[in-house]
């Protein structure tokens, strides 16, 4: 009989999961700013696939979605371009964003 007490130490964390409120988040934050991009993020060990959109100031909000194949038909739907975080990065807008939050 196989032993598998610590097979549990090497799954997946499952806070990947996206929810209902996840999405309406998502939108929310398309419908009330301008110059919307999607930046979809691979998963971590922490979060699964995440959906980064920044707007044209470099405001930014992420969430997690489904899968990477939802979060680039999500922002075709939308009318936002979307693209692969690991491929093109982080847009320096977010960063410059971030830098001038801090007091």
């Amino acid at each position: 009989m196989r032993d598998t007490r610590t097979m549990g130490l090497f799954r997946r964390r499952t806070t990947g999961v996206s929810t209902p409120q996840d999405e309406a988040h998502l939108l929310e934050f398309i419908r009330t700013r301008r110059g919307v991009e999607g930046f979809v993020e691979p998963p971590t060990v922490i979060s699964g696939i995440t959906l980064l959109l920044v707007a044209h100031d470099g405001e930014w909000t992420r969430r997690r979605v489904p899968s990477v194949q939802w979060a680039h038909r999500f922002a075709n739907k939308h009318s936002v371009p979307s693209y692969d975080a690991a491929v093109v990065g982080i847009p320096q807008r977010m960063r410059d964003w971030n830098a001038r939050q801090k007091p």
